[in-house]
């Protein structure tokens, strides 16, 4: 079995959790991470992400049910730029980013960059 990159499984349980239609167990989330992690590394990814205020937890029983308490769509584009603010050379970064994208993301991307952006102070 191979081991996952720093910080995939991390982002593997936020979107699991995002997906979920409610708050879910460990034992739950484990069941819908690829690659059969162990509950326990599962716990552990949780309780971590609960103490940086990224996941809410309510007992359940002997049990916590875990829920989302951020925007996915925020917590990705945070870290997106994090990368970027830390790369040494951002433009080419985001050149192989775009040339990995798939026809639908692409549109998406385009569909973004051609809509009116708000001025600061505006409501959109």
């Amino acid at each position: 079995m191979s081991r996952r990159p720093l910080g995939q499984l991390e982002a593997e349980v936020l979107a699991a959790l995002a997906a979920a239609d409610g708050p879910i167990s460990t034992a739950g989330l484990r069941d819908r991470i690829p690659g059969d992690p162990a509950y326990t590394t599962i716990n552990t990814i949780l309780f971590r992400l609960h103490a940086k205020h990224l996941v809410t937890r309510e007992r359940h029983g002997r049990h916590f049910l875990y829920r989302l308490a951020v925007d996915e769509s925020r917590l990705v584009a945070d870290r997106m730029r994090d990368h970027l603010r830390h790369a040494s050379d951002p433009s080419s970064v985001l050149s192989r980013f775009v040339q990995n994208l798939t026809t639908d993301e692409e549109d998406a991307l385009r569909a973004v960059l051609d809509k009116p952006q708000s001025q600061p102070g505006e409501t959109a």
